[in-house]
């Protein structure tokens, strides 16, 4: 294939050698504004029916060519795109001089490759990493791209609310209707979101129960309350899963995000924050900068809980629980403390949630256990090697219940220190036993084998089943001290404990009053037949030392 003449008198150059090429490949002229004239192709090239002017070149080819002409010596790259829908074809070209010896310097050779099978695998890559396979819906990676872009193409002036939404109860609600009706669950409450949503309102599924909402807010926090009651309107007719209607409700925490700020990762840490917050709530919440404060304050307390439980920085007070019969100290309850290293105390209401939530009352509970059992062993080493005539009681959380081995805990602990099981008293609230009732009573059972002592706590303010209380081997119930406190003056606190007293007597238990702070309370207690009481009328929280001697003195002479 003979070049043209450009006027001069020059050889012929034979081309054939381009039909060898294995990919798309052309001879090119460039011309003005990156225009080019095609002056020999391979039959390759020619399937792409480009003009040979270039008129209907992809933009990125022509100012590749642009380049060239500008820099002869330098090989130009480019990607660009060529037809449109699903006829598409993605290319990879790069432009270069020809080699000298052709006698022709203003010559270029085009060659083309085909990446369209290449760019298709990456684009469904890509929609794997942003989408929901189950719903089809952008997940948490999507729906921030998503969100940033819109933030960009919006500008100034525009504010956004990322509203977060929660199923409730959706385990407990998968685990019965089985893991598919749970997943057509999912897609039908999808659904729904999405029909309630306004043109432009971006949905996500963002985990398992968890959907995030963006949208663009003209009305501040009444535009915002306003969606998320539409929202949750969503869910107040049950949704039919086959033959199934089931009932399902969510929570709502949302954060409003002002157009001078585009850092969406901050805004939806906002909206979780808020969610957790309506979880607590059951309402609506949104964001308030104090709630982040609150937050970032609770993690930075947990990270110095983590440390003070490592280092053993923490220490046990004992208050007294006194029998009322004779005035004498029949044991003590131990209670976890907290100074900080600067010497700021952190209160036990404060940093006992912060446990509860991350997991760190598990191994708290284990350090009070131990530290009890070693404080008992010092005690009778103090005096003189006989053992001191009183038992430790220590606090076991619901959560330590399902997660951890108490029984293996507690037997550790006892034949570590070389104390009798009667030394330790183990107490579990109410809400605890009765949330696994069968749980319960295996961990009992285990610690009964080891001649530990168990105690209900805060007896009468849950909803416990006589039934189970009659099987549990249980052997003192704590009166809560909602029922003591006013006791002298309201007849109906007195019924009440009479009852709690009562029934303890037909079951072979003991009762321990807490909160006893009056004399008058502690005679009324003890004419009712209450075997222990407990309350700053006796005595504060003491530390070990303190606690040894109180007991000494009780002996001698009866604190009540």
């Amino acid at each position: 294939m003979p070049l043209d003449r450009t006027g001069e008198d020059r050889p012929l150059l034979f081309v054939g050698w381009i039909d060898a090429l294995p990919v798309p490949a052309a001879l090119i002229r460039p011309l003005a504004r990156g225009n080019f004239r095609l002056h020999a192709s391979n039959a390759a090239f020619d399937r792409l029916r480009l003009s040979p002017a270039g008129a209907d070149a992809p933009i990125q080819l022509l100012r590749a060519v642009e380049r060239a002409a500008q820099s002869p010596d330098d090989t130009q790259e480019f990607s660009c795109q060529l037809g449109d829908g699903v006829a598409a074809r993605d290319l990879r070209g790069s432009i270069g001089p020809l080699p000298t010896e052709t006698g022709d310097e203003s010559l270029f050779l085009l060659t083309l490759i085909d990446r369209t099978q290449e760019m298709m695998t990456e684009r469904n890559l890509r929609r794997e990493l942003v989408s929901d396979s189950l719903t089809g819906l952008p997940n948490r990676a999507g729906f921030e791209e998503m969100v940033e872009q819109r933030g960009v193409t919006d500008g100034i002036g525009a504010d956004h609310a990322v509203l977060l939404l929660d199923l409730a109860r959706f385990s407990r609600i998968n685990e019965h209707i089985g893991p598919m009706a749970g997943d057509e669950l999912i897609i039908t409450v999808a659904r729904r979101l999405k029909s309630s949503l306004r043109s432009g309102d971006i949905l996500a599924r963002t985990g398992g129960d968890e959907f995030a909402i963006s949208t663009r807010v003209a009305g501040g926090r009444a535009d915002v309350r306003e969606m998320a009651r539409r929202i949750r309107g969503c869910f107040d007719h049950p949704f039919r899963i086959g033959d199934l209607k089931v009932s399902v409700d969510c929570a709502l925490g949302c954060a409003i995000q002002p157009a001078t700020e585009i850092d969406v990762a901050d805004q939806i840490r906002h909206a979780q924050i808020a969610l957790k917050r309506a979880k607590q709530t059951d309402r609506i919440e949104i964001y308030e900068p104090e709630s982040a404060m609150l937050s970032d304050n609770r993690f930075g307390l947990e990270t110095e809980l983590r440390n003070a439980i490592e280092d053993d920085r923490l220490h046990l007070a004992f208050q007294p629980l006194i029998e009322l019969a004779t005035g004498k100290v029949a044991g003590f309850e131990a209670l976890a403390r907290w100074d900080k290293q600067d010497g700021h105390a952190i209160s036990p209401s404060e940093f006992i949630p912060i446990a509860e939530d991350s997991g760190l009352i598990v191994p708290l509970g284990q350090w009070a256990i131990g530290k009890a059992a070693a404080v008992l062993a010092d005690w009778d080493k103090q005096n003189g090697g006989e053992t001191v005539d009183c038992y430790v009681s220590v606090n076991v959380s619901a959560i330590q219940l399902l997660r951890d081995d108490v029984a293996a805990v507690v037997r550790g602990a006892l034949e570590k220190h070389k104390i009798g099981g009667e030394r330790l008293m183990i107490e579990l609230t109410e809400s605890a036993i009765i949330g696994d009732p069968d749980l319960a009573l295996l961990v009992l059972s285990e610690l009964k084998a080891l001649d530990a002592r168990v105690a209900m706590d805060d007896f009468g303010t849950g909803y416990s089943n006589l039934a189970y209380l009659q099987r549990l081997p249980l052997d003192v119930l704590k009166i809560d001290r909602s029922f003591v406190e006013h006791m002298v003056d309201d007849r109906d606190k007195v019924a009440i404990v009479r009852t709690i007293q009562s029934l303890a007597e037909v079951l072979g238990m003991k009762t321990t009053a807490e909160g006893v702070e009056t004399t008058d309370q502690a005679r009324l207690l003890s004419a009712l037949g209450c075997d222990f009481g407990q309350g700053y009328l006796f005595a504060r929280p003491l530390e070990g030392a303190a606690a040894l001697d109180f007991w000494r003195q009780s002996l001698v002479r009866p604190i009540f």
